[in-house]
């Protein structure tokens, strides 16, 4: 089957998104599918209100239609709410052609925590966008529940996971500081509630792993944490297994990668018990939930790294691609060559 997957997320991006598309991708690929990727690195981008790391792809509209037109896909992704996104939804309605959707992080509550536009607006949005897709893939069942409250009712599972050859664990000593070592990674931004960890009372020492515009204001209020930018998956493992605990200090996210990575790491987790690590965690012994996240810290201290580990080998991006491809919705075959043979 020819895929193409449009999204707004990419490179130099360092995300969940762009590291689920990639992993998809490579697995997809693997299967006998043919995956072609659209993202801003083929368009004039302008840099995102407040969050320059990510770039708006400008008036992509005629490119994008001979992309699709050129390729002419058997089945179309759109990954993203953005321009790329918008742009590749009113080419599939205009050409009748069936499409999916995926909604990858709570845009709601980050737009409500940036801009504070009430909720139910961005809803509203959402809504609008992901309604005519055939399925809305969510990558947790609370994240399907969630969106069906908002009246959505084309949403699918779509799960995650994690590569296990290269988040193992190892004798890393990458963090030469105090112990118990407490680390977080990932973006550091408002949604991200990252102060939550470094403002807690805890013994040994604090690391941060990641860029993002809280970066500089982080750093000067809490100058007594370690900071490390963005790292490759082979540093990054490293990083991970050298640390006691990981902390994940996000009420925002959908699913959290960097959770399986650190305990396929051998790395427990301590976390809030909300979407994303309550659906990761569940009651697998491999993490610590609580509303006190200093107590969850240490808790997690107790657990077995061993524990940690045997729960991530529970997710295979195998196993979760090969789902995102039973969820695709083709378009017949004659279908496909006639509005190629017009274009």
């Amino acid at each position: 089957m020819k895929i193409m997957i449009v999204t707004d997320a990419w490179e130099p991006q360092v995300n969940g998104v762009v590291r689920t598309l990639k992993n998809t991708t490579r697995e997809l690929t693997a299967l006998g599918h043919r995956v072609e990727i659209v993202t801003p690195l083929e368009f004039r981008t302008v840099p995102c209100p407040t969050y320059p790391e990510i770039r708006l792809s400008l008036f992509p509209k005629g490119k994008l239609h001979r992309r699709i037109d050129d390729f002419a896909p058997d089945a179309l992704h759109i990954a993203t709410e953005g321009p790329l996104g918008l742009a590749a939804r009113r080419y599939a309605i205009t050409h009748r052609l069936p499409f999916t959707t995926a909604y990858h992080t709570r845009f709601p509550e980050y737009v409500q925590a940036r801009f504070g536009i009430p909720l139910a607006a961005t809803y509203r949005f959402l809504h609008w966008f992901h309604k005519p897709s055939l399925a809305v893939m969510a990558p947790t069942p609370v994240v399907k529940a969630d969106l069906e409250k908002f009246g959505f009712t084309n949403v699918v599972l779509w799960t995650r996971g994690v590569d296990l050859d290269i988040f193992h664990q190892m004798d890393s000593k990458v963090l030469n500081t105090a112990r118990p070592i407490f680390l977080y990674v990932g973006r550091v931004a408002v949604e991200k509630n990252v102060e939550a960890f470094l403002k807690l009372d805890l013994p040994g020492s604090k690391w941060v792993a990641g860029e993002g515009p809280a970066l500089g204001e982080l750093k000067s209020r809490y100058p007594q944490a370690n900071y490390l930018g963005v790292l490759s998956q082979a540093e990054l493992a490293k990083v991970y297994a050298a640390a006691d605990v990981f902390v994940f200090p996000s009420r925002t996210d959908t699913f959290g990668l960097v959770l399986l990575e650190a305990l396929a790491c051998g790395t427990p987790v301590a976390a809030y018990p909300v979407t994303g690590p309550i659906d990761v965690l569940g009651d697998g012994g491999a993490g610590a939930m609580n509303e006190d996240l200093r107590e969850a810290c240490l808790e997690a201290l107790k657990i077995d790294r061993n524990a940690a580990r045997a729960w991530a080998e529970r997710f295979s991006w195998s196993a979760a691609s090969a789902q995102f491809a039973a969820h695709l919705k083709p378009l017949p075959r004659a279908t496909v060559e006639e509005r190629s043979a017009t274009a």
